[in-house]
């Protein structure tokens, strides 16, 4: 009773109490952080005294002390080491008496770690309780709270029986509290190793304190440069957050359960520590299996401090693409924490929105998405906060990403989503539990199962690629012949002063009358009001070659010639260059396509770009086709056929027309024919086949894509070299065809020069003029073939068919 008195005579001299100010944390926590009062010379007094003690009433004392230091309170004897003070997140450290007996300080030693790790872990709750450090940091402090009640619980009981037992010794005491140690010891290192993170991260991010105490004279320039404001640093801030900078990004979400996995993995042959480890990341980790559990079901992500896997971009809605429809939706709205390209990128955007926090992407021809994901840590080399995804959900972050996202699409078109009931919501599911992964699968087998269902029965998306071949890939079809015949007098205008008007009208009028006609399926006929005609600002082989010097990339994100930049930047350009450069009708003609979301996710602007490459392809080389077809019916003429004995240099002459113009012709006709017959066909057809067995959305995305890229790369569409050759002969061939009516009028002037007495004195410049053509013809031709060889040699083996066709008509007019 007198160690009693004399305590509260110690105690009532400590100020601690005055100084608590706060009225949310706790008083006993409040006193850890204050420094006693205690005169030092009363102190060291005591310390000297305790020596002079009996045993027994040592070891009282130091039980009395002990009943304080385990709740992280200053003993009389067991006092604060003032030199580790400081850091009240690793725990108030406390030192021994010298002058207690050497018996007791061993086993005392033993027993003062507890009071470290307490104070330690009570710092940790309060600190990571706030609602900055996200939900499962406070599901993490919720069950470590739990545990230290049950701690508690046992002091209360420990004291009870210190206080009316003349039996409890130190010996008892540890044998009761050397359980509960290690349990506290495995957690103290655990809250440990995240404030340790935590504080390595913030300590490498440079100080900006030259910024702040920058002189007036700069600040002033800098307002002046419009360089200063707050508003100004905060734009620079976000743009380095998004450019991936490191930042200050706390220790939360998924980081937070990859340290408790890596610690119970680290420890999985201590069963006290498995066990332990196993219950704080079943109980850290329920916030995260919501999170899952909500977004696999209702494609809603409810993740309020951003620690979940999934992150979305809410500046993306639906509104967005009504006006311009892409597949960005499906790119930049959702995407995941964490490429062979193609040479025509296909949809690549739709994981952007909802996207992987980690950067890591579910397209083929992205490695990893850079913008957005912030810098590893630099000691552990893991993610921050939610970007860090859990390695029990690295096999299935993706069916994560599109579940949600297969949902988030079919609630944007107002379907109702009935929720999955795989497992009733009274059955709990944890992180390491083969239930989670199982209803993790189930999610997405029905979500995919859902959205696959929506695009090819409600949406009828397979009958829309199918009048998007026929109307863009078919260089047959009839509609094309009559609407090429309808639109001959306005395609013969320059692109500046054609009607649009009245060239869809025509359109129209061709697809109409194709439909009358019985040529055209049902499909087509559903969905042609959707065919709509427009005009390009560019000529087709001047577009194809821009695209091509930038290794072939459509839809490549930076200043290329298909980003937004690249694409203003490319316009103002034509812009200026189309009223110095008059482009005819018909190298700008092409048709657009309307599509709806959601099927504006497959058939997106980038596939339709590629569906409008191909016809301008197949256009110009149809084109062409029939103005060397329209001179051969000239050539039919009773003046190009009629003999003229007197004259056999203009027989020679027309003789070497007619066979260049059959080179020419049988030039066109072979890429015409090989472009429609062996490659767009025969794709086409494992495009249906591949379609008739798809499974996922996914899948059917990259069939389309890989449909494209494949035709785009068989018809020579992707190489600088084969475009340049190819894009020469053409012009010629056209250039050729043009001067149809000129060498009639040689032809005639000939004609009437026979008889008279000076004789035709222009047959030598007819000569010059043919031999340029020829020349021209033969040597672009013979490049041509070379290129397409070496081609066909290096692996791509489609354009082998065509070798064999061109060699054939060098053959044939050598």
């Amino acid at each position: 009773m007198s160690n009693q008195v004399k305590r509260h005579a110690i105690l009532s001299q400590d100020s601690s109490f005055i100084t608590e100010t706060s009225f949310t944390r706790a008083p006993l926590n409040s006193r850890v952080s204050a420094t006693p009062v205690i005169p030092n010379g009363t102190r060291k007094v005591k310390h000297e005294s305790l020596g002079l003690l009996p045993l027994d009433i040592q070891e009282a004392l130091i039980l009395e002390d002990l009943s304080y230091i385990l709740t992280g309170i200053e003993g009389t004897y067991i006092t604060y080491d003032t030199d580790c003070s400081d850091d009240l997140s690793r725990g108030m450290h406390f030192i021994l008496p010298p002058s207690l007996d050497p018996s007791l300080r061993d086993l005392t030693e033993r027993i003062l770690p507890t009071g470290t790790y307490y104070t330690a872990i009570s710092s940790f709750i309060e600190q990571r309780s706030h609602f900055d450090y996200g939900l499962v940091n406070h599901a993490l402090c919720a069950v470590i709270r739990d545990m230290l009640r049950d701690y508690q619980t046992l002091l209360s009981q420990l004291d009870h029986v210190f206080n009316n037992s003349s039996h409890f010794t130190l010996t008892k005491l540890w044998f009761y509290l050397h359980p509960t140690l290690r349990t506290l010891s495995l957690i103290y290192h655990l809250v440990l190793e995240l404030q340790t993170v935590a504080d390595a991260s913030s300590g490498s991010t440079p100080a900006s304190n030259s910024s702040s105490t920058s002189d007036a004279e700069a600040d002033a320039r800098d307002e002046a440069l419009g360089l200063g404001g707050a508003r100004f640093k905060a734009m620079l801030s976000l743009a380095a957050k998004d450019a991936g900078a490191e930042s200050d990004i706390v220790v939360k979400g998924g980081e937070v359960l990859t340290i408790i996995y890596e610690r119970m993995q680290s420890m999985s042959g201590d069963p006290t520590a498995r066990a332990l480890h196993s219950a704080l990341l079943r109980a850290a980790g329920k916030p995260y299996v919501a999170m899952i559990r909500t977004w696999t079901t209702t494609g809603r992500l409810l993740d309020p401090c951003d620690e979940f896997c999934v992150k979305e971009n809410k500046f993306i809605n639906l509104s967005i693409l009504e006006m311009d429809y892409t597949d960005e939706y499906w790119d930049e709205k959702y995407t995941v924490s964490a490429h062979s390209p193609s040479h025509f990128a296909p949809p690549s955007r739709l994981i952007q929105k909802l996207q992987l926090r980690d950067g890591s992407t579910t397209s083929p021809w992205s490695r990893r998405h850079r913008a957005g994901v912030p810098y590893p840590r630099p000691a552990s080399r893991r993610l921050p906060g939610g970007a860090c995804i859990p390695p029990l959900l690295e096999g299935w972050k993706h069916k994560i990403l599109l579940a949600g996202r297969y949902l988030n699409v079919i609630r944007e078109c107002s379907t109702d989503i009935a929720q999955i009931q795989f497992y009733s919501n009274e059955e709990e599911l944890s992180m390491h539990d083969e239930k989670l992964y199982d209803f993790i699968e189930n999610a997405y087998q029905h979500a995919n199962h859902t959205l696959l269902q929506l695009l090819l029965k409600d949406q009828q998306l397979i009958p829309r690629l199918r009048t998007l071949k026929r109307y863009f890939l078919l260089s047959q079809s009839t509609y094309l012949r009559h609407f090429l015949e309808l639109s001959h007098t306005e395609l013969r205008k320059s692109a500046q002063s054609v009607s649009i008007t009245k060239l869809q009208s025509l359109l129209d009028l061709a697809v109409n009358t194709d439909a009358a006609e019985g040529l055209g399926n049902v499909d087509d006929v559903v969905f042609r009001e959707d065919l709509k005609v427009t005009l390009a600002g560019s000529e087709l082989y001047e577009w194809l070659l821009e695209v091509a010097s930038v290794n072939g990339v459509i839809g490549d994100e930076g200043s290329g010639p298909t980003s937004d930049k690249g694409r203003r930047e490319r316009e103002k350009r034509k812009e200026k260059e189309r009223d110095d450069k008059k482009i005819p009708a018909i190298d700008a003609l092409v048709l657009d396509y309307t599509v709806k979301f959601p099927l504006s996710l497959v058939i997106s602007r980038k596939t339709i770009l590629n569906y409008q490459l191909l016809f301008r392809f197949l256009l110009y080389l149809k084109h062409v086709e029939q103005s060397l077809s329209s001179m051969w019916i000239e050539h039919k003429t009773s003046l190009w056929r009629h003999a003229v004995p007197n004259h056999p240099e203009l027989e020679k002459w027309r003789f070497r027309i007619f066979l260049l113009r059959a080179k020419m012709l049988a030039y066109v006709q072979e890429i015409l024919a090989f472009s429609t017959f062996e490659v767009l066909e025969p794709n086409w057809r494992v495009l249906e086949t591949k379609l008739a067995k798809v499974t996922t959305v996914d899948q059917l995305m990259m069939n389309h894509a890989d449909f494209l890229d494949t035709c785009l790369k068989g018809c020579m569409l992707t190489s600088s070299k084969l475009l340049n050759t190819h894009s020469r002969l053409m012009v010629t061939c056209s250039t050729f065809a043009q001067y149809t009516s000129a060498f009639s009028k040689h032809v005639n002037k000939a004609l009437a020069a026979v008889g008279t007495s000076e004789g035709d004195q222009e047959m030598a410049e007819r000569w010059v003029f043919l031999s340029k053509f020829e020349t021209h013809f033969d040597y672009w031709f013979n490049l041509n073939l070379d290129h397409i060889q070496l081609d066909a040699s290096s692996g791509n083996v489609s354009l082998l068919p065509l070798v064999m066709r061109l060699k054939s008509i060098q053959a044939d007019h050598a």
